[in-house]
């Protein structure tokens, strides 16, 4: 994909990704589609352009 946002979004493949700009978003489905083409998931899971999967990372929750 190409981004035409003033300032660049991250590219797919830096840390940064997800600060990308939303493009398509479906609660629904429980994904959102981003500039630079990643697919970013409900579970915090995402899905590269290149077909690479970045497993969910949500923070661990400590009981108090």
């Amino acid at each position: 994909m190409d981004c035409r946002h003033q300032t660049p979004c991250p590219p797919a493949d830096s840390p940064d990704r997800e600060a990308a700009h939303i493009v398509s978003h479906h609660p629904e489905q429980g994904w959102a589609l981003l500039c630079n083409g990643v697919l970013v998931f409900d579970d915090t899971g995402e899905l590269l352009p290149d077909g690479s999967v970045i497993a969910p990372h949500r923070p661990l929750v400590v009981a108090a």
